[in-house]
C-alpha cells in the first residue's frame, strides 16, 4: 500500500474534542497569551464537528468550567438549573421514594446537552487560536526510535473492507508533535495502546466498566418537569446486577433518559439494551414518556474503576487526561466536571514541559492531579462501587456506612475484580426473555441506532480486529452463548452461519 503522507507539525496535539481535550486546548492558548508565546495546538475529532458523538443531556457540574473561563461561563448554553433531584428504587410495578444520597444532590448544578456545551467550548478554543480538525480520528500512535510518542496517524482513506486501496484511495497525515494529550474517551484505541506500551497500569486495580445507553425524548409539556434530576435503582435489573437509571429534564419538554449497567453481571444472557427498554415500560416511567417521541439514541462505555484504577498519567511524550484515564466519579454519576479539570491541568502540565526547554520534555500531570480536588473527590467515593461486590442490599449498606459514617476516609481502599471473573457460564444462568418492542415506548437496537446519527459506509473495513478469533466461537458461543452478541448496543457482533458452522461476524457499518 502507499506510504507517502503528508506530515503535519505542531507543538501541542491533543486527541479528542471532548470536555476534557477542548479544555486542554483553551488552558493551552490561554496560557500562551499569558506568556507571550506563539504555541500552535492541534486538536483532532473523530466526528463531524465538536459535540457530534455526545449524546445530549447531563446534569453538570459547572466548578472547572468555572475555572477554566470565569469571565464566560455563565453563558454557556444550559438549558435549565437544577432542581428537584429525586431517587427511587423500583419494583416491577411500583416505587420507593427514599432520600437522595449526599452525591446525587444538585444543587448548583445545570442540566444541559452535553454536546452543546462542547460545540461552545469548540468555539471559545478556536477563538483563542487552537486549530479544531473534525473528521479526523487517530488511528494508531507513532513512536520515535527511543520509544518516545512523537504524535499520531489519520486513517487512510478510500480502502474497501479487506483492507485494499480503492480508486479514491488517500493515505492518513502523520501529525507530529512536541507534546501529546490523549483525551479520547473510555477505552480509546490510541490511549490503551500507549497505556499497555508504557505500563501505566502497574500496581493499579484493574479498571471496571459500565455500558450507559441513552435515549432523547420530546414529551407532552404537561407531564414536563423542568429541573427535575431523577434516578432510580432496583428492577429491572435483580439485586446482583450493578445498574440505574436517569432522566433529567430539560425544559420544552425535552428529556434525556438513559440506564447504566455495570459490565461485571454474572447473566451471560443479559441484554443492557433489553434491561433499558424494560425500564421504560415501569408505570411510573411510562407516565412520563407515553405520548412521546424518542427523537435520538446513543450509548458509550464507562470506566467505573475510579480513584484506584486510573492508571499513571505522564508517558514519554505526554500525558492521559479524562475518559481516556478513567476520571469519572461513580456515586455523582458525573464526570464532565472532572475531565475538564484534568484537561486544564495536562494542559499546565504540557505548557510547562514545553517552556523546561529540555529536549525530550516530560509532564507532572500525575503530581499535579494528585494535589488538586478531583483526587479529594474522587478518594472519598473510591470504596463505594466496589462495595457493590455484595449486592444491591449489601452496597447499599456499605455505601450509607462509607458516605455517613467513615465520610470516605476509610483507612483501606477496596481493589475491583475483572468484570469477566463475574460472569457465569451459560449452564449456570437463567435464560432472560425480553419484551417484544411496541414501536412506541420500546425499541429494537437496530430501530435505535437508525436514530444514533452514526453512519458508516457499506464497504468501509471493520476497524475491530480479533486477537483471536476462534475465542468467539470455541470459548465465548460454546461456554457463554455470544455474550457480545448482546452487551453491544448497535448489534455490531452476530453470530452466523458460515460453511455449516457458527462464526462471528462483525457489522462495521
Amino acid at each position: 500500500m502507499p506510504t507517502d503522507r503528508e506530515i503535519l507539525e505542531c507543538d501541542a496535539l491533543i486527541v479528542g474534542a471532548g470536555p476534557a481535550g477542548l479544555s486542554a486546548a483553551i488552558r493551552l492558548r490561554q496560557l500562551a497569551a499569558e506568556s507571550g508565546r506563539d504555541l500552535s495546538v492541534y486538536v483532532l475529532e473523530k466526528g463531524a464537528e465538536a459535540g457530534a458523538h455526545i449524546l445530549a443531556g447531563a446534569a453538570l457540574e459547572p466548578r472547572a468550567l468555572a475555572e477554566l473561563l470565569p469571565e464566560q461561563w455563565k453563558t454557556a448554553p444550559f438549558d435549565a438549573p437544577a432542581g428537584d433531584d429525586q431517587f427511587w428504587l423500583l419494583t416491577e410495578k411500583g416505587k420507593w421514594k427514599m432520600p437522595a444520597p449526599p452525591q446525587m444532590r444538585n444543587h448548583g448544578n445545570f442540566i444541559a446537552s452535553l454536546g452543546k456545551i462542547v460545540r461552545w467550548m469548540a468555539e471559545k478554543a478556536e477563538a483563542l487560536g487552537a486549530d479544531i480538525f473534525p473528521g479526523f480520528p487517530a488511528a494508531e500512535p507513532v513512536f520515535s526510535e527511543n520509544g518516545r510518542l512523537t504524535g499520531v496517524l489519520t486513517p487512510d482513506q478510500g480502502v474497501d473492507r479487506d483492507g485494499r486501496p480503492g480508486p479514491n484511495f488517500a493515505p492518513g497525515v502523520e501529525i507530529r508533535a512536541k507534546m501529546t494529550i490523549l483525551a479520547e474517551g473510555c477505552r480509546g484505541s490510541v490511549a490503551e495502546r500507549v497505556i499497555r506500551k508504557f505500563n501505566l497500569r502497574d500496581g493499579k486495580s484493574p479498571q471496571t466498566y459500565a455500558i450507559g445507553l441513552k435515549e432523547l425524548w420530546e414529551i407532552p409539556e404537561a407531564r414536563a418537569r423542568p429541573g427535575l434530576v431523577l434516578h432510580t435503582i432496583g428492577w429491572p435489573l435483580d439485586a446482583k446486577t450493578y445498574g440505574g437509571s436517569f432522566m433529567y429534564h430539560r425544559g420544552g419538554g425535552k428529556v434525556a433518559v438513559g440506564f447504566a449497567v455495570g459490565l461485571d453481571y454474572a447473566n451471560p444472557h443479559l441484554s443492557p439494551h433489553g434491561e433499558f427498554q424494560r425500564f421504560k415500560t415501569h408505570p411510573a416511567i411510562a407516565a412520563f414518556l407515553r405520548g412521546g417521541r424518542r427523537t435520538a439514541y446513543g450509548a458509550r462505555a464507562l470506566n467505573e474503576g475510579g480513584w484506584q484504577a486510573i492508571p499513571k498519567l505522564d508517558f514519554p511524550g505526554g500525558a492521559l487526561a479524562g475518559c481516556a484515564a478513567g476520571f469519572l466519579n461513580v456515586p455523582k454519576i458525573k464526570g464532565a466536571h472532572t475531565a475538564m479539570k484534568s484537561g486544564m491541568l495536562a494542559a499546565e502540565a504540557v505548557f510547562a514541559a514545553l517552556q523546561s526547554g529540555a529536549q525530550n520534555p516530560e509532564t507532572d500531570l500525575t503530581a499535579r492531579v494528585n494535589q488538586s480536588w478531583i483526587a479529594e473527590e474522587l478518594r472519598r467515593a473510591r470504596n463505594i462501587r466496589p462495595g457493590f461486590r455484595w449486592g444491591l442490599w449489601g452496597g447499599m449498606a456499605h455505601a450509607a456506612l462509607d458516605t455517613h459514617i467513615l465520610r470516605g476516609r476509610a483507612p483501606w481502599t477496596m481493589r475491583h475484580e475483572p468484570d469477566h471473573a463475574k460472569l457465569r457460564k451459560k449452564s449456570a444462568a437463567a435464560k432472560i426473555e425480553y419484551p417484544k418492542p411496541d414501536g412506541e415506548l420500546t425499541f429494537d437496537r437496530l430501530t435505535n441506532l437508525a436514530h444514533s446519527g452514526v453512519f458508516h459506509e457499506e464497504n468501509q473495513m471493520a476497524h475491530l480486529k480479533l486477537t483471536d478469533p476462534a475465542k468467539a466461537v470455541e470459548i465465548n458461543l460454546r461456554d457463554y452463548d455470544s455474550p457480545e452478541s448482546l452487551y453491544c448496543p448497535a448489534g455490531v457482533y452476530e453470530i452466523v452461519a458460515r460453511d455449516g458452522a457458527p462464526a462471528l461476524q462483525i457489522n462495521a457499518q
